[in-house]
């Protein structure tokens, strides 16, 4: 959806926009034009789990004095809290981890006061407000958010440490693992590796496709942030209308699987996973 708004319509309201690496954020600058006004990032991003450290872009962003929006829906505020490296604003699907069950659809700004009026009187005036009953799942779910991702997390780490070196696989990717490219950036500022963790099969795109049908009792839905274990293929669903160029260019691999880790046991979600993978 954000690479839908980007390419599709901010154009036609005369805005521009430029990507860069999150693995080289010393491009960032380079990127800087005199009509910037906001940088945004998704840290960690979907589905990559690629990491970029927060207060260096927002020293980047106060310099150049232009807004620094986090996506920070993988972590929750749980996990990670965007404004104390420095960010203006930060966005959460509510959808996600903060419902924690896929019964209601949601969204959340969080940021400075003055930011926030302006979006206040947009939405009053545009109409995408929360509906009442909504609002109450939420705040209800809001009261174990922290405990529901302290065992999102550590059934992610478990699964991910159990999966590394297996041979079916090219590589597992989750930010508390050791191997994770940003490794240390994640430790800095994040209070642990939150319920999402990928994996590279070597089998490419027919391996994905089987990985998924060989699944017994794992939820296949394009969710994720829920209390059940869901698997998904982006290559294949999420982002199987971006050619090639595109699916690599924001590191979307043929085998590429991403897990959302759910409350289950981790030795049951492991024995599936492992069973899929023969």
């Amino acid at each position: 959806s954000t690479h839908a708004i980007l390419t599709k319509y901010l154009p036609k309201w005369g805005i521009e926009y430029s990507y860069f690496d999150m693995n080289k954020p010393e491009t960032i600058e380079g990127l800087i034009k005199k009509n910037t006004k906001l940088l945004y990032v998704e840290t960690p991003s979907n589905p990559g789990l690629d990491i970029i450290d927060l207060k260096f872009v927002a020293d980047i962003c106060k310099k150049h004095n232009i807004l620094f929006v986090v996506d920070n829906c993988f972590a929750t505020p749980a996990v990670q809290q965007p404004i104390q490296f420095g960010a203006d604003l930060v966005l959460h699907s509510a959808t996600k981890f903060m419902d924690g069950q896929g019964r209601v659809l949601g969204g959340v700004v969080v940021g400075k006061k003055d930011l926030i009026k302006q979006m206040y009187l947009f939405i009053r005036n545009t109409g995408p407000s929360l509906s009442p009953f909504n609002a109450w799942v939420l705040s209800k779910s809001l009261e174990t958010l922290y405990v529901r991702m302290d065992k999102h997390a550590s059934n992610a780490l478990y699964i991910a440490k159990k999966l590394e070196g297996h041979p079916a696989l090219s590589w597992v990717k989750y930010p508390m693992l050791e191997s994770h490219p940003q490794y240390k950036i994640a430790i800095k500022q994040m209070s642990n590796g939150g319920g999402i963790l990928t994996f590279e099969l070597k089998a490419g795109l027919d391996g994905g496709r089987k990985f998924l049908n060989n699944l017994t009792w794992l939820s296949m839905t394009n969710n994720l942030g829920d209390s059940r274990t869901i698997a998904s293929h982006p290559a294949s669903t999420t982002h199987s209308k971006l050619t090639e160029e595109e699916r690599q260019a924001v590191g979307i691999t043929p085998g590429l699987i991403r897990l959302s880790v759910g409350l289950e046991h981790p030795d049951d979600i492991i024995e599936e996973i492992l069973g899929a993978l023969k």
